[in-house]
C-alpha cells in the first residue's frame, strides 16, 4: 500500500523501540492494530456504499429506461386503436351476388340490383 520494504520496516521498529521503550511497545502496536483496522473497515464500509449507490444508480436507469419504452408502446398502441376506430367499415361480400345477379360484385357506391329475383 505504501510501498515499504523489509529495511524500512526494521528502521521503524529499531526507532518505536527507543522511543517508546521495550515496555509499552507490544501495547503501543495493538493500539496501532486496532487504529489501522478500524480504518480499514471504515475505508471498506465507504466503498461499498459508494458501490451500492451506484448500483442502484444503475438499476433507476434501466428502470426508467424501460418506463420509457412501455411508454412508447402504449403510445403507439393507442394511436393504432385511434386510427381503427376512424378508419371506414369495409362493406361485407354480398353473398347472393352470384344466385341470378350480375357477376360483377357489388361496389359500396352502388345500390343494389333491384332487377334479381
Amino acid at each position: 500500500m505504501f510501498d515499504i520494504g523489509f529495511a524500512e520496516l526494521v528502521i521503524i521498529a529499531v526507532v518505536s523501540l527507543l522511543v517508546i521503550g521495550p515496555e509499552r511497545l507490544p501495547e503501543a502496536i495493538r493500539t496501532g492494530s486496532a487504529w489501522l483496522n478500524r480504518l480499514r473497515r471504515g475505508f471498506n464500509d465507504i466503498k461499498q456504499e459508494v458501490q451500492q449507490e451506484l448500483h442502484n444508480d444503475e438499476v433507476l436507469r434501466e428502470l426508467r429506461r424501460t418506463g420509457e419504452q412501455l411508454q412508447q408502446q402504449g403510445d403507439r398502441i393507442g394511436r393504432d386503436l385511434h386510427q381503427a376506430t376512424r378508419a371506414p367499415e369495409q362493406p361485407a361480400p354480398d353473398d347472393t351476388a352470384g344466385a341470378g345477379g350480375s357477376d360483377r360484385p357489388r361496389t359500396a357506391d352502388q345500390p343494389p340490383d333491384r332487377n334479381a329475383p
